[in-house]
């Protein structure tokens, strides 16, 4: 299957060398949002001790960031289906380099949130669109998953560097370097999407009005979704805090049902979460979330808490999913090509719950057993950030794209905040004393055990259920191009 630059001008590169040249463009976006919260973790105790920041504040130097890109990017994924996903990212990777720069003069924890905020917001106008724009860089599905591939492949290079990079960097400069090199990414982003991405089709976006109660209704009910998790974390469950949201979060939901049903125009058009490619690919990508971000967690836990494991130690002890992130970009490619895409998409989700399944099952008694749920769960989260969310973009109109790919994300967010939830809250209910205690007693290991397997059990049967369902509703896709799925208009 040959590469070929895709379509009508004036939406699409003309040239195969334009195309490759926006990929690296657009590689560079998904590198700036991997590689940002890993490497700015290793800094946070330098940055608490120069700014004078609390607890709270050091956690919302990272939350901040991740609650306002999580919760706006199905908001600008519909403006960029409105006025131009090319110009919409350009403009983000604008706002992307000149919030790194204000790094630079930042005193004060309030105003490295302010900076953290603004970089969300970047994040959320660059972030859905550049799915949408690579899906459009190639008219095969060969060359599509390629390019989905190379450009997750370099964020996940990033993601997995991070910690280290940041580390290298500390101990040289200043830790706002960290930040201050969002601003090169950006730049080269912005060129490679600019010079190898012509304007949009107007006939590739739609004309119709802002749903704007929809976008206020949408983002507050993914800001409560992704804070809740949070509250039930720091805050216990037995605090009414996050029960307080997780209620406003359950009302705000209705409520914008409610509205996508009724609006003339509404900002999602739900149904098309009905369509068979959409929702299985949502629920693949729902199951992966949840599952790597809940493993992460306890696998965390369990070497440095559990058996001691100092942090360099715990660091190599995660390589296994780190090589299978990495090295597993060589195998996509062939193994969609030899399966088929709505195969690849079940066969890479029903890894990942194995995975979880083998941890919860058999991860406390020994290392080999968390390797291998490492493994099985990097590997199929390898296959699936690509083909769900391809899956996605080939069955929506070609008018809502952008905004699908921002549900992909979305879907992978909210359930990541999830999984940390279930897993902190089980933790939090089994385990009595201070879990950071550097000794623990025979009954505390034998409370962290079981609470590490009924979380792990937890997460596998919800994991399962998501993606027994994406099954089923892929067996229900009519045919593998968005053609032959919906009509062209919304």
């Amino acid at each position: 299957m040959h590469e070929t630059a895709a379509g009508p001008p004036g939406r699409t590169p003309r040239s195969l060398r334009e195309a490759w040249v926006a990929l690296a463009g657009l590689s560079a976006v998904f590198l700036f949002e991997m590689l940002d919260n890993s490497i700015l973790n290793v800094a946070l105790p330098v940055i608490g001790r120069e700014l004078h920041a609390s607890t709270t504040a050091l956690q919302w130097v990272t939350g901040a960031y991740a609650v306002v890109f999580g919760g706006l990017m199905p908001a600008f994924g519909a403006v960029a289906d409105r006025f131009g996903r090319r110009r919409i990212m350009l403009i983000g990777l604008v706002l992307l380099g000149v919030a790194s720069l204000a790094t630079a003069v930042v005193t004060t924890a309030g105003q490295l949130i302010a900076v953290r905020a603004t970089m969300g917001v970047a994040a959320a106008m660059t972030t859905p669109g550049s799915m949408a724009l690579a899906f459009r860089l190639f008219d095969e599905d060969g060359p599509r998953v390629r390019a989905l591939t190379l450009i997750s492949t370099v964020g996940l290079v990033g993601l997995a560097i991070g910690p280290t990079a940041g580390g290298l960097v500390l101990a040289i400069a200043p830790w706002q370097v960290l930040l201050l090199v969002n601003a090169p990414i950006a730049v080269l982003a912005f060129l490679g999407v600019r010079s190898g991405i012509a304007a949009d089709d107007p006939s590739g976006l739609h004309r119709d009005p802002l749903d704007v109660p929809g976008m206020l209704l949408g983002t507050a009910m993914i800001v409560l979704a992704l804070l809740a998790p949070t509250l039930f974390v720091d805050e216990g469950a037995g605090s009414w805090k996050p029960w307080a949201a997780t209620a406003a979060a359950a009302v705000t939901a209705t409520c914008f049902v409610v509205r996508e049903r009724l609006a003339r125009h509404p900002l999602l058009d739900l149904k098309l979460l009905a369509l068979p490619l959409v929702s299985s690919g949502l629920a693949y990508k729902a199951a992966t979330g949840l599952a790597t971000a809940g493993l992460g967690y306890l696998v965390t836990l369990q070497l440095q808490l559990d058996w001691g494991w100092t942090p360099a130690l715990a660091a190599v002890g995660m390589l296994p999913q780190v090589v299978v992130l990495i090295a597993g970009s060589a195998f996509v490619g062939p193994f969609v090509r030899r399966v088929g895409l709505d195969r690849a998409a079940w066969i890479s989700a029903a890894a990942v719950v194995s995975g979880l399944a083998v941890y919860g099952l058999l991860g406390r008694f020994g290392y080999p057993w968390v390797a291998t749920a490492l493994v099985l769960v990097a590997a199929g989260m390898r296959v699936v950030g690509v083909v769900a969310g391809l899956n996605v973009v080939r069955g929506l109109p070609a008018n809502r794209t952008t905004i699908g790919t921002a549900l992909v994300d979305t879907a992978g967010e909210v359930t990541a905040g999830t999984g940390i939830a279930v897993t902190g809250t089980i933790l939090a209910v089994l385990f009595t004393g201070d879990i950071a205690t550097s000794h623990w007693s025979p009954l505390q290991t034998g409370e962290f055990h079981q609470a590490v397997t009924i979380a792990g059990l937890t997460l596998t049967t919800v994991a399962a259920a998501l993606v027994g369902w994406g099954i089923a509703r892929s067996r229900h896709a009519t045919g593998d191009r968005r053609d032959d799925t919906v009509p062209q208009t919304a």
